[in-house]
């Protein structure tokens, strides 16, 4: 087997060990293509990913769940074999159709070379004569593994990289039908087992990979099975994502089946089972089909179109079985937008940037009505700035942008990756106002977005997602005085981060709400569920308690809904958990149904809509005490208190309570 000639760098000495088990560095999924100095691109190749260990004439290939192919691909195997080295390399084994091009359906029925042709595409070198490469960067991989892999060998190829532009070489990935292809810092090391953000992966077509829970069949149907019932792992839990019927040919329901049948088993593997008999995404269409379990060993691949905000995949389409990967690693693939990326990996090599400790000046001039700020690359045009959005206190739109200016490393932490409603008043608090929900095509392109889709029209739609100061500023500059955040992340859109319990008086004094909040405090404490404390701004208060994204919205609100049973029970004067505010007669209510997907509440150092600029300010649990008033905090006072008492809030995006044991000390109270 002919060989390039090896660059001498007088850097290698033989050995006999060479390690195994190493797990694959992997790539962020981002939302577009993009082209940047330093970057290589290369092609997605749509196959298996396989390690090979090569040394004296013996070969080994592990997928990425470190399944042994030697057998199954037994041609690159023997091609390996024959290679005159002693490396691990990693790359990617995928079967060509007839024009040349990867095919994935191709590759999961190939069994012999009657099945097609086989090609191993080399793109990176880990080892070398018992030397370690991974610290060296990716350039130098690149160009030492062109020195040694085979010309002209039709199995062993070589995964060439590009420096020209990612946008036309993801257009010609795109008018080809590939899978997209992958960006790669060129001075990147190898990281085993890191999704990188130097390593990005750019797709012509939505996937996700997902387990298989179940098959359903149709009455009187000819076929094996009608739809495949799938999930993805979060927290440690099965959760249904869909329902998978279309994509496959009657070859592959064969072979499903033959894999699917000694899995069968009568226990539903979901975490939670789903309700066939009520209407839901999650739900066979016929939904009275018969439904059939198994074990949840299976990874099957799907094309989608969009998510919906329950976390169904819509329009979904079978692409094939990964044997290459374990079902305990399947979770949802998130996209990032690619111009953080960008920006984190070219100045900050992936260190977390902390918050400037010195008070932030105002970002806008007293003068100019119109004025255009650059704010995280992007430039940012603010308007109508001498508009008075508070006329009592004669505050202006200007001085709520620089408000938010000031407060942003505060506050977004509790607004980062998480959809948010818009609550716009462009005219300030005495003018109409209007919620807004869909944003698609309707802002900047660099603003993150999270799809839904929305019954009521049949239309697909997006919500904002502030991710920084420019996307925060962005929105103010809207007329949202309030900022109304998830208490769920894109992420995990059924996980939220805390369970919210919203003290609402109705003819009550706040004194009588400082009291039901300190009676919640005590009875969190005595179940071992840390609290956190706000004023709403408004005439209530917010208790937050972190769950750290363990538990779904469902089981948030129900931990809630007991929780307040305790609490009615010990001020039952004044408070009550009557959902009908006719039926409350007058009383406090503890509003624990603000738990529930889609549901908001103004964040932390959220400024409020009412007639003074007041804020919903945390505070320590010491000053939840007679004399607290919500105009203690407003725009005026609100940055000078953050330099003295920092951000009170943190805790809230902790680790979170166990909620199985809080709630059965909950029940003893």
């Amino acid at each position: 087997m002919q060989t390039r000639k090896i660059p001498d760098t007088g850097k290698y000495k033989s050995t006999s060990i060479i390690p195994l088990n190493i797990q694959p560095m992997l790539a962020t999924l981002v939302n577009k293509p993009f082209h940047e100095p330093g970057w290589y691109y290369e092609i997605k190749w749509d196959g298996f990913r396989a390690l090979s260990y090569v040394q004296h004439g013996k070969a080994q290939i592990r997928s990425r769940n470190n399944k042994v192919f030697d057998e199954k691909f037994y041609p690159v195997h023997e091609a390996l074999s024959q290679w005159e080295v002693n490396a691990v390399v990693d790359g990617e084994i995928v079967a060509l159709n007839d024009k040349g091009y990867p095919d994935f359906e191709r590759l999961q029925t190939w069994r012999s070379e009657a099945d097609g042709d086989l090609a191993y595409f080399i793109f990176d070198l880990l080892w070398l004569d018992g030397r370690s490469l991974m610290n060296e960067p990716l350039s130098f991989r690149k160009k030492t593994l062109s020195g040694i892999i085979p010309v002209d060998d039709p199995i062993l190829r070589m995964s060439e990289s590009f420096e020209d532009s990612g946008e036309d070489m993801f257009r010609i990935a795109d008018e080809m039908q590939l899978e997209g292809i992958i960006a790669k810092k060129a001075d990147s090391k190898y990281t085993p087992g890191l999704r990188s953000k130097e390593w990005l992966k750019i797709k012509t077509v939505k996937t996700q990979e997902a387990v298989i829970a179940g098959y359903t069949r149709n009455e009187n149907s000819p076929k094996k099975f009608s739809a495949l019932l799938l999930g993805i792992y979060e927290h440690g839990e099965l959760m249904p994502i869909a329902p998978v019927g279309t994509g496959f040919t009657n070859k592959l329901q064969d072979e499903i089946m033959e894999k699917l049948k000694p899995l069968q088993t009568k226990k539903c593997p979901f975490s939670i089972e789903p309700d066939f008999n009520k209407p839901s995404r999650f739900r066979p269409d016929p939904p009275k089909a018969e439904v059939t379990w198994v074990k949840p060993e299976l990874v099957a691949e799907i094309t989608y179109m969009t998510v919906s905000p329950d976390g169904a995949f819509r329009h979904p389409s079978f692409k094939g079985l990964r044997e290459d990967k374990s079902a305990k690693e399947v979770k949802r693939e998130l996209v990032t937008p690619i111009h953080r990326i960008v920006k984190e990996t070219n100045q900050s090599r992936l260190l977390p940037q902390k918050p400037a400790k010195r008070e932030r000046r105002s970002l806008l001039n007293p003068k100019d009505e119109t004025q255009t700020r650059e704010v995280n690359d992007h430039m940012l045009k603010f308007t109508n700035l001498s508009k008075v959005f508070w006329p009592d206190d004669e505050i202006t739109k200007r001085d709520m942008i620089n408000y938010y200016y000031q407060v942003a490393p505060f506050i977004l932490p509790y607004l980062k990756d998480r959809p948010q409603t818009l609550n716009r008043f462009p005219n300030g608090v005495n003018g109409k106002s209007f919620y807004q929900k869909n944003v698609k095509g309707k802002v900047p392109e660099w603003i993150d977005t999270y799809d839904y889709y929305s019954e009521t029209d049949k239309r697909d739609k997006e919500f904002l997602i502030c991710t920084d100061e420019a996307s925060l500023l962005y929105v103010a500059n809207l007329g949202c005085i309030e900022i109304n955040p998830w208490s769920s992340r894109k992420e995990t859109p059924d996980h939220p981060d805390w369970c919210i319990i919203d003290l609402d008086p109705d003819t009550n004094s706040f004194k009588q709400v400082i009291t039901a909040a300190r009676v919640t405090h005590q009875i969190l404490d005595e179940i071992g569920a840390s609290s956190f404390c706000k004023t709403s701004g408004s005439t209530g208060m917010h208790i937050y308690i972190p769950l750290g994204a363990k538990y779904t919205y469902e089981e948030s609100k129900e931990f809630g809904r007991a929780l307040v049973k305790v609490v009615h029970k010990e001020i039952p004067d004044f408070t009550s958990i009557e959902r009908l505010t006719s039926k409350r007669k007058g009383k406090l209510y503890l509003d624990f149904l603000q738990n529930r997907p889609q549901a908001t509440v103004a964040a932390p150092y959220s400024l409020r809509p009412k007639k003074s600029p007041t804020v919903s300010m945390p505070l320590h649990w010491d000053e939840v005490k007679k004399g607290l008033s919500m105009h203690d905090f407003t725009i005026h006072n609100a940055v000078s208190r953050l330099k003295d008492t920092g951000d009170l809030f943190k805790g809230v995006l902790g680790k979170g309570m166990n909620m199985e044991k809080a709630l059965k000390k909950l029940n003893e109270l």
